[in-house]
């Protein structure tokens, strides 16, 4: 029979406490991001699942690392239930397709990283029209760590098994740590700006538009942009996923 070690339990309990705050933090910024049918209870429940799996599987983690890799749980199951509740229409989907799609064309064609004007002219869309696709389909609530995940696959699924890797070997994935790191570096400066501020700093939207003094939704439409870029870039490189059981 196999053995774990467990944490006792007042420990684990008083980690919990502390990471409440943390759940409603997160569900709320994710659901500031969302149409209004999107019950923010709904997203707390489904970030407390994430963090009893943390608590669970991060148990030997200081208290640090727990922080980080409870925060990527929390955002991988508020991600995998909006998935499940399929609340964004498909056009919009196919709409984030095309997009990303052209940046890795455009990317591989320039060798560079392309610009706004270049993307909605490989869409054969004006830049306000491209822009206004970009809002329609931002949904960008993922974490950082599992942008190399396959379409479909569920975080959970993927990094919960009997067979995965510890919390650890999956956070410092070197080889998709690495190639995310190299892809971040390339992006324009301003859409490195808003990522560093929302999954660094914790801003809101609201917020980082103010440091950067835009719009909210050009915030959105940036935050969009930029992570579609970094998909493309880790696709058109062959970048591998964190490991599964067997991104």
């Amino acid at each position: 029979m196999k053995t774990q070690s467990y944490a006792p339990a007042g420990a684990q309990d008083e980690r919990l406490r502390e990471m409440l705050p943390m759940v409603r933090r997160i569900a709320g910024q994710m659901a500031a991001q969302l149409p209004s049918s999107v019950d923010v209870a709904d997203l707390e429940q489904a970030g407390m699942i994430g963090l009893w799996d943390a608590l669970e599987r991060g148990q030997e983690q200081s208290p640090a690392q727990f922080a980080t890799y409870a925060a990527v749980r929390i955002r991988g199951a508020i991600y995998d239930e909006l998935r499940r509740m399929d609340w964004l229409p498909r056009r919009s989907r196919a709409k984030e397709r095309g997009i990303q799609k052209a940046i890795e064309t455009l990317t591989q064609r320039l060798g560079r990283p392309p610009k706004e004007e270049e993307i909605s002219a490989e869409l054969g869309l004006g830049l306000e029209a491209y822009r206004e696709a970009l809002a329609e389909c931002s949904l960008y609530l993922v974490s950082l760590e599992d942008l190399a995940a396959a379409e479909g696959e569920d975080f959970l699924d993927r990094h919960v098994s009997g067979t995965q890797p510890l919390p650890e070997q999956i956070l410092a994935s070197e080889e998709l740590a690495r190639d995310l790191e190299q892809a971040i570096a390339e992006l324009p400066e301003r859409e490195r700006l808003v990522l560093a501020l929302y999954y660094q700093e914790d801003l809101q939207l609201k917020e980082v538009g103010a440091v950067l003094g835009v719009t909210e939704s050009r915030v959105s439409q940036l935050m969009k942009q930029a992570v579609l870029r970094l998909r493309a870039r880790l696709a058109s490189h062959g970048a591998a996923a964190v490991p599964a059981a067997g991104h």
